[in-house]
């Protein structure tokens, strides 16, 4: 469950390192966000020479998280 100010490592290769949530996108009552969901974040911590500088917002999508999602089926992810 990710709620904002949390601080998140990143997944991919695009330079960033760490992000840290401020907004969790969807209805306007959504206090976390789950495995699936978009959220805004800004970069606390970047790779040198790279396109991405701190302090710059972006849209991130959540892909992995300490808790387990249980899905209808029954099955624990």
């Amino acid at each position: 469950m990710i709620q904002p100010q949390t601080h998140l490592n990143v997944a991919d290769n695009s330079g960033a390192r760490e992000l840290m949530c401020i907004r969790v996108i969807g209805a306007s009552n959504h206090r976390y966000a789950h495995i699936g969901d978009v959220i805004v974040a800004v970069i606390k911590e970047a790779v040198p020479n790279t396109p991405l500088e701190r302090s710059e917002v972006i849209r991130a999508v959540i892909v992995h998280t300490r808790k387990e999602l249980k899905c209808d089926n029954r099955m624990i992810i």
